[in-house]
């Protein structure tokens, strides 16, 4: 590690081209898929008030204190510390970008956790855009959720920049993806979008994804309601298993000295124990993807893509002849 707990950035890029022949014909929802919690938190201002969704006294605090409310949340909000084409490079291939409206923002939208981001949604879908140019047979799911203050016209403009910008590279929301089926059509993105009206209206669009999170700074107890829902059969089509910690206002009280990265690094080794001992698949307890906080402090990456091995080792799956 390197950089006070940064691996070497680049591990795997191109690991969806690199999967077995196999492979190439499984549904995407049916392979171990490694996604990033809060993708854009990076990149927080501390400048910015925090969110009108949050509890009302947070928001009386910011106003009078706003010079000791927003680092705080800043120092508990962040949970990764790279831009998105490196953690593209790293492996993730699912962003979870939670998108709002700035009361001062102006038509611009941006990224929010706690407080919103400095960099803009059409800053980080071009970088985006500019790294799957680079990489054409790895595919992104995109996971646009919260819309913080959204207007209905902010809904218009934001899919149409969408559509625009990705064009051909979206996949139906029609069709089941595999690598073979969507490397056929050069179709690189899912974009999951939730909110219903938008989603009827565009076939482009992939109704929200269902995402487990335990709600707890326990990984003992996030463990154990990820194995309490894997008991009730997992979603249909894609979802995610939440890897990460949630802090409430006790555990922050009580660690004022701490951030979470110091609470998840505690966590990771746990956590990543249980990752290691999941099976992808469409079978009742099959993950699809794995959401982690700092995605590049761990082996996090390499350790779900892995996972896709035990594909081949549960049973032979048919392919396709390409025509």
């Amino acid at each position: 590690m390197e950089d006070g707990g940064r691996l070497q950035l680049g591990g795997n890029p191109d690991w969806m081209s690199r999967l077995p022949e196999e492979l190439l014909d499984v549904p995407l929802w049916d392979l171990a898929i490694p996604g990033s919690h809060d993708s854009m938190s990076f990149c927080l201002d501390v400048s910015s008030p925090v969110l009108r969704s949050q509890p009302c006294f947070l928001r009386l605090t910011d106003r009078l204190f706003p010079c000791w409310t927003r680092p705080c949340v800043s120092r508990w909000a962040t949970t990764q510390q790279s831009v998105l084409s490196d953690q593209c490079d790293l492996g993730i291939r699912f962003l979870d970008l939670r998108i709002a409206r700035k009361p001062k923002g102006g038509s611009k939208l941006f990224f929010a956790h706690g407080i919103y981001t400095l960099m803009t949604v059409k800053e980080a879908l071009d970088e985006l855009a500019t790294w799957l140019d680079a990489h054409p047979k790895e595919i992104v799911i995109i996971s646009c959720t919260h819309f913080e203050s959204l207007t209905d016209e902010d809904h218009v403009q934001l899919v149409e920049f969408i559509i625009t910008l990705f064009g051909n590279k979206l996949c139906s929301s029609q069709d089941t993806p595999t690598l073979r089926s969507c490397w056929s059509r050069g179709q690189q993105v899912v974009v999951s979008y939730d909110d219903q009206q938008m989603v009827m209206q565009h076939p482009e669009l992939w109704t929200g994804v269902p995402y487990w999170y335990a709600d707890s700074p326990d990984p003992k107890k996030v463990i154990a309601y990820l194995e309490d829902q894997q008991s009730g059969g997992r979603p249909a089509g894609f979802y995610v298993t939440g890897l990460n910690l949630t802090e409430d206002a006790p555990y922050v009280l009580l660690h004022p000295l701490q951030n979470m990265k110091k609470m998840t690094m505690k966590a990771l080794s746990l956590l990543l124990s249980w990752a290691s001992e999941q099976q992808p698949g469409g079978e009742v307890a099959g993950v699809n993807v794995l959401c982690c906080d700092f995605v590049d402090v761990s082996q996090f990456c390499s350790l779900v893509i892995g996972l896709n091995s035990k594909l081949l080792a549960a049973r032979p799956v048919c392919t396709e002849n390409p025509t």
